[in-house]
C-alpha cells in the first residue's frame, strides 16, 4: 500500500488515480478531511487524518495500514508564508519532512519520493533544456524554491544515512483539472478557465505582465500523476533526481490557439512583446528509467480541461 502526503490536494489527486490505476492500494494522510470527494477516484482509498508535524499521529497510521511505499506531496514549507513566528514555521516545515523519513524508517519502506519544483533552477541564470546534473544555485528569490532546495539537501544526506531510496521530482507546470491557484504563478489555468466561462481572463495575480511569447515547461496534470506513479513502482532506479515534466516549452500563444479551437470567440488574447525564452526541463531520465511519455500535447489538454470546466466542475 503506498501512503500519498496530499493525495485529495491537486497533484495528489491525479498521482493517486495513476496508482490506483496500475493496481495499487493507496493510503491518504490529510490534515482535516477524511473522506474523499464523490467521483474523484475509480477505486476506493483509505484516508487518515494526520498532521505530518505530528510524528505520533502519522505513526499511528503505520499500525493500521502495511505502508510499502511513501510520495509525500505536502508541502514541507511555511506556506502560506507569515511574518509571525518564523522560526517556528521554518521548525515544522523542515521536521514534517523529518516526520515522513522516520516513519519509512520505521515502517521499512523502500522507496519515499518526494516533491522538489522546476523553481531550484532558478538563481543561476540557466536556460532550457534543463537537466538534473546541473548545478544548482545556492540562490533563491522565493520561500517554495528555497525551502525545496534545502529539501533535497537533506534527502540526499538521508538517504546516505538511513539507507532508504529518496527520489526528489523537481515538478513544472502542472495544470488541469482541480488546479488551485489561478494565474499564481504562470497565466495558462486563468486562460482557460476564461475561456470556459465565457469571460476575460484576470492576469493580475501574476508577478509580471503576461506576453504572448512568454513560455514554460507546461505538464498536464494527468501526466504528472503518472510520471509520479511510474517513479514510485519502478523496480530500479538509477537517479535520486528526476525532472518531472513535458520536456518542451509551451508559449501562451500555444495555449490560446488551442484555445480557440474549441472556443473561437474566446477573448483571452495577449500582447506580444514578452521573452521568448525556450527554457524547459530535460526528461531523458525519466524516459530511460520508466519508460515515461507525455500523453496531452497542448491541445488535448485544452480541450480536455475546458470540458472538464463546461461539466460543472468548479475548478
Amino acid at each position: 500500500m503506498i501512503l500519498v502526503t496530499g493525495g485529495l490536494g491537486f497533484i495528489g489527486s491525479h498521482t493517486v488515480q495513476a496508482l490506483l490505476a496500475a493496481g495499487e492500494e493507496c493510503v491518504l494522510v490529510q490534515r482535516s478531511s477524511t473522506e474523499p470527494p464523490t467521483g474523484r477516484f475509480d477505486a476506493p482509498v483509505a484516508v487518515e487524518r494526520a498532521d505530518i508535524t505530528d510524528l505520533s499521529a502519522l505513526l499511528d497510521v503505520g499500525t493500521r495500514h502495511k505502508i510499502t511505499g511513501i510520495v509525500h506531496l505536502a508541502g514541507s514549507m511555511p506556506w502560506p508564508p507569515s511574518p509571525e513566528q518564523p522560526i517556528e514555521a521554518t521548525r515544522k516545515a523542515i521536521g514534517g519532512l523529518l516526520n515522513v523519513l522516520q516513519a519509512a524508517r520505521d515502517w521499512d519502506v523502500r522507496r519515499v519520493g518526494v516533491a522538489s519544483t522546476i523553481g531550484v533552477y532558478g538563481g543561476g541564470g540557466a536556460e532550457g533544456p534543463l537537466t538534473e546534473d546541473m548545478p544548482v544555485s545556492l540562490n533563491s528569490g522565493h520561500l517554495i524554491p528555497t525551502f525545496k532546495k534545502i529539501g533535497e539537501l537533506l534527502n540526499d544526506h538521508m538517504a546516505d544515512a538511513t539507507g532508504i531510496e529518496i527520489v526528489n521530482y523537481r515538478i513544472s507546470g502542472i495544470w488541469g483539472p482541480l488546479e488551485p491557484h489561478g494565474p499564481l504563478f504562470f497565466a495558462a489555468p486563468e486562460l482557460v478557465h476564461a475561456a470556459a466561462r465565457g469571460v476575460e481572463p484576470d492576469l493580475s495575480p501574476l508577478p509580471a505582465p503576461a506576453y504572448a511569447e512568454d513560455s514554460l515547461d507546461l505538464c498536464y496534470a494527468k501526466d504528472a500523476g503518472r510520471a509520479i506513479a511510474l517513479l514510485q513502482l519502478a523496480d530500479r532506479l538509477n537517479h535520486r533526481t528526476y525532472n518531472v515534466a513535458s520536456g518542451r516549452a509551451t508559449s501562451n500563444a500555444e495555449i490560446i490557439a488551442a484555445i480557440k479551437k474549441v472556443v473561437p470567440d474566446a477573448r483571452v488574447d495577449l500582447p506580444i512583446g514578452g521573452a521568448s525564452s525556450q527554457t524547459y526541463l530535460d526528461i531523458t531520465r525519466i524516459r530511460q528509467d520508466t519508460g515515461y511519455e507525455p500523453a496531452y500535447d497542448t491541445e488535448r489538454a485544452v480541450a480536455e480541461y475546458i470540458a472538464w470546466l463546461r461539466a460543472g466542475n468548479e475548478r
